[in-house]
């Protein structure tokens, strides 16, 4: 009897399959200190618990993207272990903070699954929930991701979902009792307010960083990623193990500190896109373009709707005149976040 698990390929999945993820994992000031060291990440009240209650909550909060991978992480060996790409997000909210001591579960529905015309491979469509140990909702998401089939046996019949162009500012969730209305802007980092950002700005980033292998395997053990694309050099054709997207976001997410050194709190994934695969030795850059600007009924919190790319070329560019992604632009990510008004 077979006791190792191959994980599952293309013709495993149909529509309405809900799966539990395995391992449960409770959250400790390590992630903290381990995204820290990984990223060059400042926000203040991921950063210090004084800040954090000075804006009305009980203490710091882990970083909002180490509550996304912790996540992703566990959904990894049921959906996309054999995968060949993650493609993209939609449909994302964070709704209540995570803190140090908290336990995470993650389980998905299969809501679309597509065949590729090469017939080797299929999408898949899952969206996943992470809850706390009392059972609320702290994230929800929709994935697709590119796996590659068993074999040339019959697919599952194609059902793509419909999904939202953006989740509507009325719908973001602010952490209760959150207040900016007391907000120390010397000590977050940047004077910027929300009334300082306006539509269609566009904001260079202007650091850079060049991904080591070491960094990015750390950070794939670290949330316990199991994709063979990033752990062995004979699964793809090249000899190359793909970075983690999620290591992309992260990186660039804390880049664009510089500039939206204010932007606190992620509460809404909008839509995302894995333009172009990213490898050791690439050296990232970041730009952002304001896409949307909203308040919310919390005192003195606003929210911001950002366009979010990393790039190995130049701010502001996205598509090329064929209108496909520049083979520059790694990562297209759109989100919420809230800053003070």
């Amino acid at each position: 009897m077979t006791k190792t698990n191959a994980g599952r390929f293309f013709e495993d999945y149909a529509v309405g399959d809900v799966i539990t993820h395995a391992v449960p994992r409770t959250i400790s000031g390590g992630e903290r200190a381990l995204y820290h060291a990984l990223y060059p990440a400042r926000g203040a009240l991921y950063s210090s618990d004084e800040f954090a209650r000075t804006c009305g909550l009980s203490a710091s909060p882990v970083d909002d993207l180490v509550t996304f991978h912790t996540v992703f992480g566990k959904t990894v060996p049921d959906v996309s272990l054999n995968a060949v790409a993650n493609l993209g997000y939609a449909e994302g909210r964070w709704l209540q903070p995570v803190y140090p001591g908290d336990t995470l579960l993650s389980q998905s529905e299969v809501i679309g699954v597509k065949q590729n015309s090469n017939g080797k491979s299929g999408v898949v469509w899952v969206r996943t929930t992470g809850r706390n140990q009392r059972d609320e909702v702290v994230l929800s998401y929709v994935r697709w991701v590119m796996v590659r089939k068993r074999g040339d046996g019959a697919a599952p019949d194609t059902v793509i979902p419909e999904l939202s162009a953006a989740v509507a500012a009325s719908d973001i969730s602010v952490p209760d009792g959150l207040t900016f209305a007391g907000y120390d802007f010397a000590q977050a980092g940047e004077p910027h307010r929300l009334a300082d950002y306006a539509v269609g700005e566009i904001i260079d980033h202007v650091d850079g960083v060049t991904i080591e292998e070491a960094e990015h395997m750390l950070a794939t053990r670290l949330w316990q990623n199991t994709a063979k694309v990033h752990f062995d050099a004979t699964n793809r054709p090249d000899g190359k193990r793909l970075i983690y997207g999620g290591h992309v976001i992260s990186l660039v997410r804390a880049l664009s500190f510089n500039g939206l050194a204010n932007a606190q709190m992620i509460v809404a994934l909008n839509g995302g896109a894995h333009a172009n695969p990213c490898f050791a030795g690439d050296t990232v850059r970041a730009w952002s373009e304001v896409l949307d600007i909203a308040e919310t009924d919390a005192p003195g919190v606003g929210a911001i709707r950002l366009r979010l790319v990393a790039t190995k070329g130049e701010a502001g560019v996205l598509r090329g005149e064929d209108g496909k992604y520049h083979p520059d632009v790694l990562l297209d990510l759109d989100y919420w976040a809230l800053m003070p008004l």
